[in-house]
């Protein structure tokens, strides 16, 4: 089972009241039905099928034809039809589908409140909404339309209830997609796929501390390379300082941080500070380690002229 397809399933449990099966029931034939000489549904999800049969049936009295075949591609698969073929037209102009001939999207008298245009989402997401698996790759849900004013309805849906999607043309449809991951929790949760929602954060919490734990690595490795770096060309410092018989030039204290260097050659500034503090009378913080090694860069600049 896909992740989509289990978002689905646990949406199509949740409970509705009639307003919100009709704003839902609306956006999914809106979507994904086939109108010509009747009102065609095609599904592959059983608990979707079942949940749009059971709202025409309740708003409208109806009983949908079903029909159930098997589609042999790479697998064998179950396809649900429901055909409506009575009260056509007053389904579609209640839904607010269908003006006269021309079909239409909603205006502002039929979803009225947040929770009418939640249910609105929910139907075209129970149609033409997909969403990734978050354990098997990256963030992504998207809705696919045939028309760029689908679109942008859409996305203005989302903008009202303050997601903010981006959409783009493929092929000869338009999607609508949203990438992050905060967001994508935040529909699913919004869908009331409980389950599904806290497996998805569960493991965008563990990808993103286990993105965490890699960047710190990456920066300690990092912080390890240019010490030893930094450590390296000190020692070629100081042996310059010994071959050129420069060394007796510099001061005790100067000598003194040269000599743990020359002890401790992959400690960064810092350890070099501390390890000096603690086996030496002499207090010093990785400052003062660094002004030593810059009076050490100034004389071999002036010796060398």
């Amino acid at each position: 089972m896909t992740y989509t397809t289990r978002v689905k399933e646990e949406i199509a449990k949740t409970v509705a009241n009639e307003n919100e099966k009709i704003c839902e029931l609306s956006g999914f034939i809106r979507f994904s039905a086939d109108i010509k000489d009747g009102i065609t549904i095609t599904l592959e999800n059983a608990s979707v099928a079942r949940r749009i049969y059971t709202h025409v049936k309740e708003i409208f009295g109806i009983r949908p034809k079903i029909t159930i075949r098997n589609q042999r591609r790479f697998r064998i698969k179950q396809i649900y039809i429901l055909e409506i073929k009575e009260k056509n037209d007053y389904i579609l102009s209640f839904l607010n589908i269908m003006e006269g001939k021309k079909k239409i999207l909603p205006n502002e008298f039929f979803l009225t409140n947040n929770e009418e245009k939640i249910a609105y989402l929910k139907g075209i997401f129970l149609a033409v909404g997909t969403v990734s698996d978050p354990a098997s790759s990256g963030y992504h849900l998207e809705i696919v339309t045939d028309m760029n004013r689908e679109a942008i309805y859409i996305m203005n849906l989302l903008k009202d209830l303050g997601i903010i999607a981006k959409h783009l043309k493929r092929n000869s449809k338009y999607m609508v997609y949203i990438k992050n991951a905060e967001v994508i929790g935040d529909i699913i949760k919004m869908f009331q796929a409980t389950n599904s929602y806290f497996y998805f954060e569960d493991i965008r919490i563990y990808r993103d501390h286990k993105n965490m734990v890699n960047r710190l690595n990456n920066c300690e490795i990092a912080n390890q390379e240019k010490a030893i770096s930094t450590g390296l060309k000190q020692l070629e410092e100081i042996k310059y300082l010994k071959e050129q018989d420069l060394y007796s030039l510099l001061d005790d204290t100067t000598k003194i941080v040269l000599e743990y260097r020359e002890k401790y050659p992959e400690s960064s500034l810092k350890e070099l500070a501390d390890i000096i503090s603690m086996e030496t009378d002499y207090k010093i913080g990785k400052s003062g380690v660094n002004h030593h090694f810059i009076k050490v860069k100034n004389l071999i600049k002036k010796h060398k002229g």
